[in-house]
């Protein structure tokens, strides 16, 4: 499946457009290289000598990388894209990782694909360097050390500066994020009226952006208030986890839970379910861990029908088996059918609520081999051809150093499965510090808002008193840190700000704005009128008429 969102113009006066195409099956042939291969262009891959270079060898005992491109002058401010077709020899398939070494540091993975033998597999990613580069080495090595051959094909590596980016994320905005609309304003005899005062003010908006919360929100005044200016989307951080809701046996309590979701559904706010299971035995009811097979499968049942039931229709999506890329618990003790199984029962328990996967490593790194973007895809592929229904994809999002154009590149062949996609839990790491937690938090938001693919964004920012999991907005007395003050800085810039203005010569105001929930005032003479209007994603300009 090929996913294109490329528009007739392949590029602005700023620079060129990306490219977001990307295929996840393996083809007789490879297609032509994006960007006509960018500075790859008319080169082909061969053997470099790494002690000829200067640049040590690559761990083998020849120290030679091959296949390799040879690089020179690469900037630290400009992204570079890559992509290639990689076709490799041998009986089964293997993980081929791109890596790039420079003179002060090698990147070990700057794209991964799962390459089958006798066709041609796509690798996209990118990266950014921490210092410029008179010489560097891109090259193609298997990840679990076997010795195979990679044919290479079609390689591309475009540059774009850091303005031609934020370019590029601003074009989708205003064409995915975004409408023109045109108001037209006329009397009952349907006259238009020019010089008419029309005011427009945005009620809500169509994107979902939210947080995590937790029982520490309940009766808790000032907070509540301060999550509601902000988000219209929640997710439970622990309440709904199995070992909240049921720590002894037969010893069900959603009370917590049940609070929770009143404050949810008192401001409006849409809330996703997470979780039913989770994979990790860590997380698991240390009571649910000692049952034998037939037991384990009563009590799982319960679980999905009991929780479904309860909640039914109240939850937009469901995290079913968390984190089953990294573990496999339930499968272990319930055969390889056991998470088709939870979908199943969860599917019909709730038919309307999308069912996700929900995973971590898999936007934030290409280095854990447990959960790249191929066996994210190969997971998922397995569950709906067994017939899970209404599928989505959830992206954990638990970043240390972001690479946006490897988040990128894993989002375009994610985004050839044609379903929804979520950021679900995004956070910085605690091990950087506040200042550094912010800009990168800035760069992922950016990075997810700007997407055509994703449709949602969670923080993982549930507030505590001694903390949150690893990045607060706020400390304990809701004054904003860094990260709050970019969180804010960002949904003032994607919400439309009230606009003011008279009608032209043909009666009509025209605007350009977020999707979302519109309220329309307008003033003419000694005559008013007010009304909504919805401004949903379309290609065409939205025309919207009210009578005075």
């Amino acid at each position: 499946m090929v996913y294109n969102n490329k528009k007739k113009r392949t590029k602005t006066a700023d620079g060129p457009l990306y490219d977001f195409t990307a295929y996840t099956e393996c083809k007789a042939k490879p297609e032509g290289p994006l960007y006509s291969g960018g500075i790859l262009k008319g080169k082909r891959p061969a053997s470099v000598d790494g002690s000829d270079t200067g640049l040590g060898d690559s761990g083998a005992s020849s120290g030679v990388y091959s296949p390799a491109f040879l690089l020179r002058n690469l900037s630290q401010t400009t992204v570079y894209c890559f992509s290639s077709w990689v076709k490799m020899e041998g009986a089964r398939p293997a993980l081929i990782r791109a890596s790039l070494k420079t003179e002060n540091e090698t990147y070990g993975c700057i794209g991964t694909v799962l390459a089958r033998p006798g066709c041609w597999s796509f690798i996209k990613g990118g990266f950014t360097l921490n210092s410029p580069s008179n010489l560097s080495i891109l090259y193609f090595e298997n990840s679990d050390d076997r010795e195979i051959n990679v044919a290479i094909a079609s390689p591309s590596l475009q540059p774009f500066s850091d303005q031609q980016w934020r370019m590029n994320q601003q074009y989708i905005i205003n064409t995915k994020r975004k409408r023109a609309v045109t108001v037209h304003v006329s009397n009952v005899q349907g006259e238009r009226l020019q010089g008419a005062a029309v005011s427009i003010e945005q009620l809500s908006k169509d994107f979902p952006f939210g947080s995590a919360i937790a029982k520490t929100i309940l009766g808790n005044l000032p907070y509540q208030n301060w999550f509601v200016e902000r988000f219209n989307a929640a997710v439970f951080e622990n309440e709904l986890k199995w070992y909240a809701t049921e720590p002894k046996q037969g010893k069900v309590n959603y009370t917590i839970a049940d609070k929770m979701l009143e404050f949810v559904r008192a401001n409006k706010i849409i809330a996703r379910g997470h979780n039913i299971f989770w994979e990790d035995p860590k997380y698991t009811p240390s009571w649910v861990r000692n049952l034998t097979s037939s037991d384990l499968q009563s009590a799982v049942n319960s679980r999905i029908q009991g929780l479904m039931n309860k909640y039914k229709d109240e939850f937009i999506h469901w995290d079913v088996s968390n984190e089953m890329l990294h573990f496999d618990f339930y499968e272990q003790k319930l055969g390889p059918n056991a998470t088709l199984h939870f979908f199943e029962t969860a599917h019909q328990s709730d038919p309307l609520a999308t069912l996700f996967m929900n995973e971590f490593n898999v936007v934030e790194t290409c280095n854990d081999m447990n959960s790249t973007v191929d066996a994210y895809i190969s997971r998922l592929k397995e569950l709906r051809s067994g017939g899970v229904f209404m599928d989505g994809i959830g992206l954990e999002g638990h970043f240390t150093v972001p690479n946006p154009a490897l988040m990128r590149a894993i989002l375009d062949k994610l985004a050839t499965l044609g379903l929804p996609v979520w950021l679900t839990e995004v956070d910085i790491s605690n091990t950087l510090d506040k200042a550094t937690q912010t800009i990168y938090l800035e760069q992922v938001l950016r990075e997810g808002f700007s997407h055509p693919s994703v449709n949602g964004i969670m923080l993982w920012t549930a507030l505590h008193p001694n903390g949150c999991y690893q990045m607060c907005l706020t400390d304990d007395n809701l004054q904003n840190l860094p990260a709050g003050d970019v969180v804010d800085k960002l949904l003032k810039e994607w919400r439309t700000e009230k606009l003011e203005g008279v009608t032209d010569e043909h009666g009509s105001y025209s605007f350009f704005g977020f999707l979302g929930e519109y309220k329309i005032s307008v003033d003419y003479g000694n005559k008013t009128a007010s009304s909504t209007f919805s401004l949903s994603q379309g290609e065409e300009t939205r025309h919207f008429s009210i009578q005075l």
